[in-house]
């Protein structure tokens, strides 16, 4: 799956096509700097939507030892996120879920941060944001996976292979 995004709006929303690469960390390192830094913005917006802090956003998305707590506030708007395979990876499935999310409450945002919030009976009534935040990679990939049936049937290894009778 390969990724590609629109800056349309100010707003950095991910558009997914199929193809031979895997999601995100081709295309993330491709990004022009400018498209990297509206990358960076609409996660970060995101993530403090969601109400996390400084060492839960570095937690979840696995940023580099020599970034501390301090730095994150210059990735609301100076600086864009390392451009760093396991970031990449990390962004990715929150820009996934995000798109998800869009996907189930498309008129109402309030609802998609909501959602992210409360409690879940699939994640063993914690919120999903925290089964991200404690589980780190494997707990956005229980979430993705609850959110989007596409990537946990790709998960699976499945292929549908058609031929002609």
């Amino acid at each position: 799956m390969i990724a590609s995004f629109s800056l349309a709006d100010d707003k950095f929303m991910p558009q997914y096509h199929w193809g031979p690469v895997t999601f995100g960390i081709d295309t993330m390192t491709t990004l022009t700097p400018d498209d990297r830094l509206l990358m960076t913005r609409r996660t970060m917006k995101l993530l403090e939507a969601w109400g996390l802090g400084a060492s839960d956003i570095m937690h979840l998305l696995r940023l580099p030892e020599n970034v501390k707590a301090r730095h994150v506030a210059r990735f609301r708007d100076e600086e864009a996120f390392p451009d760093d395979p396991t970031v990449n990876r990390q962004i990715g499935y929150l820009l996934r879920i995000e798109e998800a999310l869009h996907t189930y409450f498309p008129r109402n945002p309030e609802m998609r941060d909501l959602w992210v919030k409360r409690g879940n009976k699939q994640f063993g009534k914690k919120a999903p944001v925290a089964v991200m935040v404690e589980d780190g990679e494997s707990g956005m990939i229980s979430v993705l996976s609850h959110l989007d049936c596409t990537f946990a049937w790709d998960l699976t290894g499945s292929k549908a292979e058609y031929q002609t009778a």
